[in-house]
């Protein structure tokens, strides 16, 4: 009986959610659609033209926003392990980024051209437990930053959603050995609840 309740609970706030109610109307394939705009807003991240991978895409609102905002030629390459419905000028690669086949179709579609945004909103499977769940939430944002070091251009910016708890102040030095310019962001669009904090790095060192 408490998990029907819980249950019916989740999805009664969810859908009084006022993000939620937005994305309905503007079809808009989620809530995180806002996340990636809120962030676009503050730190000017996509450019006409630009070049954009985009792990854990789906269901696709960060590539259906990026491709607004990078016009007709502009690239994106998105890759999660489920299927995304298809969005017109995106490119879509379903696997687990924990594969190395995975990163080499994305490696082969971009054919040595550099990046200019790495983003990634992957979220591990939740436990309820804090220890385990920001620690696999980190493991992921690690695999994306190893794939940004090899493909971001020079002012590129690398982007990831990572749980905050332990190890991640670690996490944070590693990235500020590697860019120059590295924030911690949360957009009014994350749950004030939710442990998820975003990172904005840029300009990789050579």
């Amino acid at each position: 009986m408490k998990k029907k309740s819980s249950s019916k609970l989740w999805l009664r706030n969810h859908f009084r959610d006022l993000y939620v109610k937005e994305a309905h109307k503007k079809n808009i394939r989620s809530r995180a659609w806002f996340k990636i705009k809120q962030i676009h807003k503050k730190f000017h991240v996509f450019k006409l033209g630009n070049i954009v991978v985009d792990i854990g895409c789906f269901p696709g609102s960060w590539s259906q926003y990026a491709i607004k905002q990078i016009g007709l030629k502009g690239k994106i390459v998105s890759c999660d392990i489920k299927y995304m419905k298809p969005i017109s000028k995106v490119k879509f690669i379903q696997g687990d980024v924990k594969n190395n086949k995975t990163i080499s179709l994305i490696l082969n579609f971009l054919k040595n051209k550099k990046v200019n945004v790495v983003m990634s909103d992957l979220s591990p499977k939740t436990t309820g437990y804090p220890l385990i769940d920001v620690h696999e939430s980190i493991c992921l944002s690690k695999i994306v930053f190893n794939l940004s070091i090899k493909i971001l251009s020079k002012n590129g910016f690398f982007i990831t959603k990572v749980f905050q708890g332990d190890g991640f102040d670690l996490y944070i030095k590693c990235i500020k050995k590697i860019f120059f310019k590295v924030q911690i962001y949360k957009p009014h669009a994350s749950k004030l609840k939710s442990r998820e904090i975003f990172i904005i790095a840029k300009n990789i060192k050579k």
